[in-house]
């Protein structure tokens, strides 16, 4: 009861934050442009995403639990690294908070600027592929989320109806207000899902290799809070060694310019277009696409993941191997994090 109880917390509170995300560019672009073309990308979005973890689901679950626990404890680490020093950096003042209605207006400047074309039957175009990249990339991850978690526990109807609760929560709230849903606390959501995802994933990785935490499962209520801790702590270190943010530019849009503060949208001259971009070519483009989505914005880290199971896994032997891990997160966190200040 608590395994099922854990797993839906946790896949809940994740999509609920991918569910934010996709719902205001979807209500940008009903709002602004078609609320039918808009939702009918949604929809054909869901579907795909919907084909694949019917598909991909009993697939993975059919594999060994060791190979599955190595690579979806390695994945959830890396993934969950991104979060934390992110949800750490932000946190400190040092990046700027994930904002909605920012977001929100960007896509509606971004919209309102847009041609109306009309394809296959659907009469804007624009509305529904900007619709339909939203849902999908961003359901991307609560696929990944879902399949993963529910793979580890063998348990993927709890792990769909956690993600489906929590993409109507999102969609209900979205449909009432019809606007950004600036007043989810959204950052701290993502911080506290780095945690759980960095716990999870330290744990089954680390079982995966060999490794016995003290206590089994139980392990799990000492890892999650320790974690949590130690990102406050580093929290309150970062906040003191911060140095000020620069002024926000403008970011022009069409005719409009979106200022990155508390200011809504401001009047400006036409920006003038952008000059020609090399753009890779569809296959290197989708490779980038993995290969970010996979290793995330710092390769290191990930390798810094694959030593450390690797090293735990050498030292199985080792009643307390387990230990590697946690000096493992005790340096990846604050590394990770400082190189992405730096940047």
């Amino acid at each position: 009861m608590t395994a099922t109880l854990a797993l839906f917390v946790a896949v809940f509170l994740a999509c609920l934050v991918e569910a934010v995300e996709a719902t205001t560019i979807v209500v940008a672009a009903g709002a602004t442009r078609s609320w039918r073309s808009a939702l009918t990308g949604s929809a054909v979005a869901l579907v795909v995403l919907a084909v694949g973890v019917a598909a991909l689901g009993p697939a993975i679950m059919a594999l060994p639990i060791a190979v599955l626990r190595i690579v979806v404890g390695g994945l959830l680490l890396v993934f969950g690294l991104q979060w934390l020093r992110k949800g750490i950096l932000r946190a400190a003042g040092i990046k700027a908070l994930h904002d909605e209605d920012l977001i929100y207006r960007r896509q509606v400047a971004a919209a309102e600027a847009a041609p109306t074309e009309s394809r296959f039957g659907v009469s804007d175009w624009y509305a529904f592929t900007l619709s339909f990249k939203g849902v999908l990339l961003e359901g991307l991850e609560v696929v990944f989320i879902v399949l993963t978690f529910a793979t580890n526990q063998g348990n993927l109807p709890v792990a769909v109806f956690a993600a489906l609760a929590a993409v109507v929560v999102v969609v209900a709230l979205g449909a009432a207000v019809r606007g950004p849903l600036s007043r989810v606390p959204e950052n701290t959501l993502k911080l506290v899902v780095g945690v759980m995802l960095t716990s999870f994933g330290a744990f089954w990785g680390a079982e995966g290799v060999g490794a016995e935490w003290p206590g089994a499962d139980a392990a799990l209520l000492v890892i999650a809070p320790a974690v949590a801790v130690y990102c406050v702590a580093l929290i309150a270190v970062f906040r003191r060694n911060r140095r000020p943010a620069p002024e926000p530019a403008p970011v022009l849009v069409g005719a409009r310019a979106v200022v990155d503060d508390e200011n809504a949208t401001l009047s400006a001259a036409p920006a003038p277009a952008p000059a020609p971009e090399a753009r890779p070519g569809r296959l290197k483009a989708f490779g980038l696409f993995w290969y970010d989505f996979v290793i995330g914005d710092d390769w290191q880290v990930a390798a810094g993941v694959v030593a450390m199971l690797v090293i735990t896994a050498l030292l199985r032997g080792w009643a307390a191997s387990w230990v590697v891990v946690v000096v493992g997160l005790a340096v990846l966190i604050p590394y990770g994090t400082a190189r992405a200040a730096r940047r």
